[in-house]
C-alpha cells in the first residue's frame, strides 16, 4: 500500500525582525501556545565600543501566539503578546509544569538564560512574565539551551552553550536559577548543548571546531567521555530521542543528519545528506521514527528514521518537504495539537493577486505556484479557495519509497507545524498529512449476452 504525503500552508506571519527560533508548549493544557524569538543585528551603531557591542548591537523580540486549528478559524494563530528583549538565540519550554505553570527558557545575546512563566490574564488570554535570569559570564552570547525534563525528569536543570565555547549547567530552585558547573568545552563557538533525556547526567555538545562531545556530570567535566570528528564542519544541532533510549540525532553545517546509538559513538547508525546546514532537529512528540530538520539553505524536511534505528545502515528517506520559505531555515517545531482530517474552509474574501496584509494582525495570504517535485504543497486554487483533501491536483505524486506506515494500525497522520526563516523574517504555520493511497477497485466485467 502506497502513502500520500502532502503539506499545505495555513498562515504566514511577518515577525519584522529576523526569526530564528520557535517552540510549541509541550504541556497538554497549554499546547495551543506558540513562542517565537527573533535576532536582529543593528547597523550604524558607530558609537559603540568593543566592550558593549556584543549585547547592545543585537536586539530581539519575543512573540507569544494562541492557536486554534479547528476548521472554522482562519487564520489559526492570534498574537497575544510581544516583548522587546536582547537578541534571542534559542527558546525551549520546560517539559513539566513548574509551580503548576509552563516555563519558557530563553538564551539571549546578553549572555543570559532568562525564564518566563506563562500566566493567565483576566481576558482569557495568556502572557509571559520574566521570573528568573542567570548570567553565563561577560562578553558572550548564550547560543542554546535544553531542559533535563524531556521524559518528565523531576530534577529540573538547564544546560546552555555560549560563544566562548563553554557549557553551563544550571539548577532550578524554588526562587533561583543557579549555575552548578561551567567549563570550556570547544575551541570556538559551542553552537548547541543537549541532555540525554534517558540519563540526565549525560550532556552532549557541538561546536564550530567540528567536534561532537559527550560529558558525564557525575565524574565532572574535566574531560569528555567521547569526542567525535565524524561531522566535517561545525556541529549546530543535537536532540535526544525521548521515545527510544540511546538514540541521538545530530546536524551540522556539513549538510548531514547523523543518527547515533549513544552506547557506541565511534560510528553513526546512519548518515543522511539534506542539502543544507542543519540548524535544528526535532523528534516528533509521539512518533518515534519521525524527525523534523531545519536545513538553512535547503528548507525543512521530515525524515523517517525507522531503518536506521533498527541498525540497517541506511539513509533516512525524506517523507515530506516544506519549501515555501524564501530565506535561511532556522526554527522548526511540531505541535501537539490534534487536527481534523478535513481541510479548513477558505477565508470569505476576494482572491488576491499580490502579497498583502489582511485585517488579521500579521497574517499574509501568499499565492505560490504548486511545486512539481515529489511532494504536493498547496495553498489555494485560482479562486482563492483551499483545495480539499479529496481533490487530486495535477502532477500529484506519492511519497517515495512508501513502505512505512505512520503507526502500527496504518492510520493517517496529520500534524501541525511551525517554522521560521531568518532574513525574510517570516513564520509559517502549516500542516502535513500522511495517509494511505486509495487503491483503485478493479472494474467488474461486463456480463456477456
Amino acid at each position: 500500500m502506497g502513502w500520500k504525503s502532502r503539506t499545505r500552508t495555513l498562515q504566514v506571519f511577518d515577525t519584522e525582525l529576523s526569526a530564528d527560533t520557535l517552540e510549541w508548549c509541550p504541556l497538554p493544557q497549554w499546547s495551543h501556545v506558540l513562542a517565537c524569538g527573533t535576532y536582529q543585528l543593528q547597523k550604524g551603531d558607530d558609537k559603540l565600543t568593543a566592550e558593549d557591542s556584543t549585547a547592545l548591537s543585537r536586539i530581539g523580540r519575543l512573540y507569544l501566539f494562541d492557536c486554534n486549528p479547528q476548521p472554522s478559524f482562519i487564520p489559526p494563530l492570534t498574537e497575544t503578546q510581544r516583548i522587546d528583549t536582547p537578541a534571542i538565540l534559542d527558546l525551549k519550554w520546560c517539559h513539566v509544569p513548574i509551580s503548576e505553570r509552563p516555563l519558557l527558557g530563553m538564551a539571549s545575546a546578553s549572555g543570559e538564560i532568562q525564564l518566563y512563566k506563562l500566566m493567565e490574564h483576566q481576558q482569557g488570554t495568556c502572557g509571559l512574565e520574566c521570573e528568573l535570569r542567570a548570567e553565563l559570564g561577560p562578553d558572550r552570547l548564550a547560543l542554546s539551551l535544553d531542559w533535563s525534563t524531556g521524559r518528565g525528569e523531576s530534577d529540573v536543570r538547564v544546560v546552555s552553550s555560549d560563544s566562548t565555547g563553554s557549557l553551563t549547567v544550571l539548577s532550578l530552585g524554588e526562587a533561583s536559577l543557579n549555575a552548578v558547573c561551567q567549563w570550556k568545552a570547544h575551541d570556538f563557538e559551542a553552537w548547541i548543548s543537549a541532555f540525554s533525556y534517558w540519563d540526565t547526567q549525560i550532556v552532549y555538545s557541538g561546536g564550530d571546531d567540528c567536534k561532537l562531545k559527550g560529558w558525564d556530570l557525575r565524574i565532572g567535566p574535566s574531560s569528555p567521555t567521547f569526542t567525535s570528528k565524524r561531522h566535517t564542519m561545525g556541529v549546530c544541532s543535537i536532540h535526544s530521542n525521548p521515545h527510544r533510549e540511546h538514540i541521538l540525532a545530530t546536524g551540522s553545517y556539513d549538510e548531514n543528519v547523523l543518527l547515533w546509538d549513544g552506547r557506541n559513538m565511534k560510528q553513526p547508525l546512519s548518515e543522511t545528506a539534506v542539502g543544507g546546514g542543519v540548524w535544528r532537529l526535532k523528534w516528533h512528540p509521539s512518533q518515534e521514527h519521525l524527525l523534523l530538520a531545519a536545513c538553512m539553505h535547503n528548507d525543512f524536511h521530515i525524515l523517517h528514521c525507522q531503518k536506521a534505528m533498527e541498525g540497517q545502515d541506511a539513509p533516512c528517506p525524506v517523507l515530506a518537504s516544506y519549501i515555501l520559505h524564501n530565506s535561511l531555515a532556522y526554527g522548526a517545531d511540531w505541535s501537539r495539537l490534534s487536527l481534523s482530517n478535513s481541510m479548513p474552509p477558505s477565508p470569505q474574501e476576494p482572491p488576491q493577486t499580490s502579497i498583502g496584509l489582511t485585517e488579521s494582525r500579521g497574517h499574509l495570504r501568499i499565492q505560490y505556484e504548486s511545486p512539481t517535485a515529489s511532494f504536493d504543497t498547496s495553498l489555494e486554487d485560482d479562486s482563492g479557495q483551499y483545495i480539499p483533501d479529496h481533490c487530486l491536483l495535477p502532477e500529484k505524486r506519492s511519497a517515495p519509497d512508501p513502505f512505512f506506515s505512520p503507526a502500527k494500525d496504518a492510520q493517517s497522520l496529520s500534524c501541525l507545524m511551525a517554522t521560521c526563516s531568518f532574513y525574510d523574517h517570516m513564520m509559517h504555520v502549516w500542516r502535513w498529512d500522511w495517509s494511505p493511497e486509495e487503491e483503485q477497485m478493479p472494474s467488474e466485467p461486463t456480463p456477456s449476452s
